[in-house]
């Protein structure tokens, strides 16, 4: 089993439509074009789910770039969702994780910017 990212749909573009695209190389088990939450409107990418990885990976290489309603897709295997925040890399703390109140950080005698910007504090 293998997910799929399909990026630069068209807003026109149905489930069906791209799962009979993607059938043509196996089983297709599951396809989702996400939608946003306020409007209901289509995003423009989903995700497949194939049932058999080596037909995937023959679908992607296939795919990519190729035509769908005037759009050329953006077909790759699809990664992870990453957890909230890791926009902002590994290492990244911010200063007031520890306590929810800011005057906590202060009274341990700790200058902010020295968090940020330790080569110039």
């Amino acid at each position: 089993m293998k997910n799929i990212f399909v990026g630069n749909l068209g807003l026109s573009t149905s489930e069906e439509a791209l799962r009979q695209v993607f059938a043509a190389f196996g089983l297709v088990n599951r396809v989702s074009i996400m939608t946003d939450r306020d409007t209901g409107q289509p995003r423009g990418f989903g995700f497949m789910e194939m049932a058999n990885a080596t037909d995937a990976d023959k679908a992607i290489a296939a795919l990519n770039g190729t035509l769908l309603d005037e759009r050329a897709l953006n077909v790759n295997e699809a990664r992870p969702k990453k957890g909230p925040g890791s926009f902002l890399g590994s290492n990244f703390e911010v200063p007031y994780a520890a306590s929810p109140h800011k005057s906590e950080f202060y009274k341990a005698g700790s200058n902010p910017a020295s968090h940020f910007l330790p080569e110039f504090v």
